[in-house]
């Protein structure tokens, strides 16, 4: 069975940055296998794994559950953890170079966990999500401290219009002095969105600005959709 580390290794990296850059997202198809995705659903029911359990309706977050992971993380969770985050920082401080910011992310995921640590922001955010019939996430944006890296992923572990119907993925892209623009997607069983965690740099007469996103999960009309949910910083909760 390929790697974790020679499957990202093989991902045109690339076009992901091209992507990155013109949309604010990145589709991965068939990162993990189906045997992997079903490992991680397979995770859902443990109690020693995670660290938190919340269910969305308490808090008006939409109707469905997610799992905080706790330290140590499942080595599958990890090891894409800690792969990803070396592509993806350059991709982010060319961000934070074109818009401007005095900010500039370490080569190594451990040395972000570090400051997020001097922060207080102790921890693990990788986190599974589960939508049953009626299911949905409401609009929002996942950065659970002032230390935040600006991009993360979701892998989707159950196949559309086999497993569930509905719960498509929604990006919306707010743009100053102009109405929301929204962004539909329907990735594959095993395939790992790439995208923002709250803003993107765009273009603009004047040079790069910034457009705010947030991200959601519309309504499921039957079945069960699961994601993996990794998120590179640490939380302050």
């Amino acid at each position: 069975m390929e790697s974790i580390n020679t499957k990202i290794e093989t991902i045109d990296w690339n076009t992901v940055t091209a992507q990155m850059h013109e949309k604010g997202y990145a589709i991965v198809p068939k990162f993990i296998n189906q045997k992997q995705c079903n490992t991680l659903t397979g995770l859902y029911p443990s109690v020693s794994a995670y660290r938190k359990t919340v269910v969305m309706e308490r808090y008006r977050f939409g109707l469905g559950e997610y799992k905080y992971f706790n330290y140590p993380l499942p080595k599958i969770v990890r090891e894409i953890r800690q792969g990803l985050y070396p592509k993806l920082a350059p991709i982010a401080n060319l961000w934070m170079k074109v818009l401007k910011i005095d900010r500039k992310f370490p080569e190594t995921l451990q040395e972000l966990l570090e400051q997020c640590h001097k922060n207080n922001q102790l921890k693990p955010t990788p986190l599974i999500l589960k939508y049953g019939k009626g299911g949905f996430n409401t609009l929002h944006q996942d950065l659970y401290g002032d230390i935040y890296f600006p991009l993360q992923a979701v892998l989707f572990l159950d196949q559309p219009d086999i497993d569930y119907s509905g719960g498509e993925f929604v990006l919306t892209q707010q743009t100053p002095r102009a109405q929301s623009k929204a962004m539909v997607l329907r990735p594959q069983k095993g395939d790992m969105l790439i995208f923002t965690t709250n803003f993107r740099p765009i273009k603009g007469t004047k040079g790069y600005y910034r457009a705010r996103i947030k991200h959601g999960v519309s309504q499921l009309h039957h079945g069960q959709r699961h994601t993996l949910g990794i998120i590179f910083h640490d939380a302050l909760s």
